[in-house]
């Protein structure tokens, strides 16, 4: 379980982070769905909540890192959100359920 200042530090970090990434994505592609990054920032967020690097780092810096440098490469929003999401089921209890 974490702390009240644990979960503070993460959401400024994470939160500090994923408005540059909404800027990159404006300014390179301002036709693509940013709704759709937001809802995989939530969720990655939601289920890296607690988690932490070895270095001690929230673990949800890691992953706006990678979308990061997605949008940076001016890849589209799937491929941004993708970048959000790649460790969640990797490192938490989420699953890939076929519909």
């Amino acid at each position: 379980m974490t702390t009240l200042r644990e979960q503070i530090a993460t959401n400024m970090l994470t939160v500090t982070k994923f408005r540059e990434l909404l800027r990159d994505m404006k300014e390179n592609r301002p036709n693509d769905d940013l709704e759709l990054v937001r809802k995989a920032y939530e969720f990655s967020q939601k289920q890296h909540s607690g988690q932490q690097r070895a270095s001690g780092e929230p673990y949800l810096v890691h992953p706006v890192e990678v979308a990061l440098v997605l949008a940076e490469m001016k890849m589209d929003s799937v491929a941004v959100a993708a970048g959000l999401l790649h460790d969640s089921v990797e490192d938490t209890s989420v699953t890939i359920s076929a519909r």
